[in-house]
């Protein structure tokens, strides 16, 4: 079904059953399959290819020779009717690849609202990106990988398969992600070495000064003095009842699976 107010390009392939939402525009060359389902306003530029099972929300800015929603790269995928979904508001840039889940995975990849994509971004089978994420040149994930909020990706960072980045992190240009970062810390290098704390994410969204010396400490403790991450963990536990932010270390260390960047 096309909204009648969707402006189309005559040259672009829409099959039968996609679904385009009203205000949608779809410039030339572009091919939009069956199963796919666009949103109010999203606006997809030239050359487009946006396949299988693939939700996109409203007002997105998709730009040219963007691949969505593609037969993954996992080995052992045989054609399971998987999704991607990508949510309100994101711009995604050129030539950028986000391939659909497996059923050996969540099934879909996921993508929130807010989030900025630049060119040549790929990002692999399962994962799941939160929102008000910002993707540099190049940048890269592995399946299965998981992108709290406010995390930033400096040009042509990569990010190994079943890492997990928490909230605000902040994995500076061409480093190598093996295991799992906490919310706020940057990291750089290949592999990647925990520099500091996101300070510009820290001033932005933590407005209680306390609060922002006990994420210091918690960067202290853990990479100067060696503490245990356990004992780290128990603390934060109590702390959240007082500040409920720190219940993204909480979330973050509940998942960690690979282990910590240290």
């Amino acid at each position: 079904m096309i909204h009648s107010s969707a402006v189309i390009a005559r040259n672009s392939i829409i099959e039968k059953g996609a679904i385009i939402g009203a205000n949608v525009r779809i410039g030339p060359f572009c091919y939009i399959q069956s199963n796919v389902e666009i949103g109010e306003g999203t606006v997809i530029l030239s050359h487009a290819v946006i396949n299988g099972h693939t939700r996109i929300g409203r007002e997105n800015i998709i730009d040219s020779y963007c691949s969505l929603g593609e037969i993954n790269q996992d080995l052992k995928y045989a054609g399971e009717a998987t999704r991607l979904e990508i949510g309100h508001r994101n711009r995604i840039g050129g030539n950028a690849t986000f391939h659909r889940g497996t059923v050996q995975g969540t099934g879909v990849t996921k993508i929130g609202d807010d989030n900025v994509f630049m060119e040549q971004i790929h990002l692999g089978h399962d994962c799941a990106v939160g929102n008000f994420t910002h993707f540099g040149l190049g940048a890269v994930l592995a399946g299965h990988v998981e992108i709290d909020d406010y995390v930033q990706l400096e040009q042509q960072a990569a990010v190994h398969q079943f890492c997990i980045i928490g909230t605000a992190a902040k994995i500076l240009a061409l480093s190598c992600v093996v295991q799992d970062i906490p919310p706020f810390f940057c990291v750089e290098g290949n592999r990647c070495r925990p520099i500091g704390i996101n300070e510009q994410a820290l001033a932005r969204l933590v407005d209680q000064a306390p609060l922002r010396q006990i994420i210091l400490n918690l960067y202290q403790r853990m990479y100067y003095c060696g503490e245990a991450l356990e004992t780290v963990r128990e603390e934060i536990v109590e702390l959240q009842r007082e500040y409920p932010l720190l219940q993204c270390f909480e979330h973050f260390f509940a998942r960690s699976k690979r282990g910590v960047t240290r």
